[in-house]
């Protein structure tokens, strides 16, 4: 699965480091508002050695190529964003990876008029 956001980086958060169990480690998180009718504000986490080779700038438009992990810690769940890619510039895409269509940042819609289900949800 390709996971990607598009949009424009309104904050840099303060990298974190530390010390664990597999040697020193550092993160970085910053604030993604998405394109779109109704934007969404997405924090989105940088690890170790891509935070240098991307070096995200507030105000600039990017797409960041992510995988989501959710994780329990005494019965409660945590989810990260984290972002393994970021693209800016002209490396960015012009749409999605599939372009075969055009890029729409409208809802999908689906017809559920055809169906023959008798299931109520």
């Amino acid at each position: 699965m390709d996971l990607q956001l598009k949009g424009t980086v309104k904050k840099i958060l303060e990298e974190q480091s530390g010390t664990g169990k597999n040697g020193p480690w550092r993160k970085r998180d910053f604030i993604l508002e998405t394109e779109g009718k109704y934007p969404k504000n997405v924090c989105i986490t940088q690890w170790g050695d891509n935070i240098d080779q991307a070096d995200v700038q507030e105000g600039e438009e990017i797409v960041a190529y992510i995988d989501i992990q959710s994780r329990e810690y005494k019965g409660n769940w945590y989810t990260d964003v984290k972002a393994w890619k970021i693209e800016k510039g002209s490396d960015m895409q012009a749409g999605p990876p599939n372009n075969d269509a055009p890029f729409n940042d409208e809802e999908p819609t689906i017809d559920l008029s055809a169906t023959d289900d008798d299931i109520p949800f």
